[in-house]
């Protein structure tokens, strides 16, 4: 069962208990995807009295959208009643904002009452499992791995595009320092991880000689500052030099 339908089916069963004591028990988050119940005596609210039930002013500027069971987010207004009895009891979240940024999650299209939002966010509303990861879509590029501590900006120009899609396996490739087996997770070298992985305690305010054989390309030399493309079995030769 997806984590939305979960958060629905438990919010039925609250709003059920509620009604027998003449409540509606809704599921109020303020700014995100916390949620606290809420209990409502009206049956049809309209946006401000759901605003009012949770403390907030209305005056304040809130946009307030409706968290239906499937994942889609619905708008509702101030003076737009919402029917508590036809569809059991319902989750809503309120921005503190005068605007919205919309933005796609797997075609779903969806908005936030903020311009940057976190990639937990994006990862509970995708309901992801611990084997999928959250994307920007590049059209034309490589999609963009989104973690979920990241920072993402909507407001970039355009509809942002999420997908989920199985996580990326780290890259991990095997190549010999100064003869000496070293395990490097990254598609690119530079002259600096050359250096610390041949002398973990330096000295690192001297010069070195950094040269490197590629089984799989042309050899060559690192100076400070450059890099090179990482593949199995490269050897590096790093040595000190006298100069400073």
């Amino acid at each position: 069962m997806s984590s939305n339908q979960q958060l629905h089916d438990e919010a039925v069963a609250r709003g059920h208990d509620s009604r027998e004591s003449g409540a509606y028990r809704i599921s109020f988050g303020l700014e995100g995807l916390t949620f606290r119940d809420i209990d409502m005596l009206d049956p049809v609210p309209t946006g401000r009295q759901i605003l009012a039930g949770a403390g907030l002013d209305h005056r304040e500027d809130y946009i307030l959208y409706a968290y239906l069971n499937t994942g889609d987010f619905e708008d509702v207004r101030l003076d737009e009643v919402f029917d508590l009895r036809s569809k059991g009891a319902e989750s809503f979240i309120a921005f503190k904002s005068d605007r919205d940024f919309k933005f796609s999650l797997n075609d779903r299209q969806l908005a936030w009452g903020h311009s940057e939002m976190l990639g937990s966010v994006l990862y509970g509303l995708a309901n992801t499992s611990p084997e999928e990861a959250v994307f920007l879509e590049v059209r034309g590029g490589k999609d963009q791995l989104i973690e979920p501590d990241e920072r993402v900006n909507l407001d970039a120009p355009g509809i942002e595009r999420f997908i989920t899609a199985p996580k990326p396996h780290p890259v991990q490739y095997e190549i010999f320092v100064n003869g000496k087996p070293r395990k490097y997770h990254d598609e690119q070298i530079s002259y600096e991880d050359v250096v610390r992985l041949a002398f973990p305690e330096g000295p690192f305010d001297i010069l070195y000689t950094v040269a490197f054989a590629n089984l799989h390309g042309h050899d060559g030399t690192l100076a400070p500052g450059q890099s090179t493309v990482v593949h199995n079995g490269m050897e590096f030769r790093v040595r000190k030099t006298n100069r400073s």
